[in-house]
């Protein structure tokens, strides 16, 4: 796994994206040329991505226009009410908080 995990980073398709405050571990981010290197993953992380925005579309916490031709995620008032964030499950939580680091860019 570690082997693969140093491809994707020497081949580009994987890059350093900060520190995570809560665990202080270091955050990576897939680039645009993880499509071209691993097919594969590429289209595993995309099911996943969607599947984890429709969740959080689903509760409330981001808006989507699904009739958009390229459709773009916003965040809603419920993304910044801490309360609600804590009955996210941490995969959701971990979700939400790259949406909103993304936005924030």
């Amino acid at each position: 796994m570690q082997k693969e995990f140093d491809n994707l980073i020497l081949s580009g398709a994987l890059e350093p994206a900060g520190i995570d405050s809560e665990t202080g571990e270091m955050l990576y981010s897939f680039t645009n040329k993880l499509k071209d290197v691993s097919p594969e993953l590429y289209n595993e992380t995309q099911k996943m991505i969607n599947r984890e925005i429709m969740g959080l579309w689903e509760k409330g916490f981001i808006d989507v226009d699904l009739m958009d031709d390229d459709p773009m995620a916003r965040l809603t008032l419920k993304a910044s009410d801490p309360e609600e964030v804590k009955k996210l499950s941490n995969e959701e939580r971990h979700t939400l908080k790259e949406i909103i680091r993304i936005c924030s860019n």
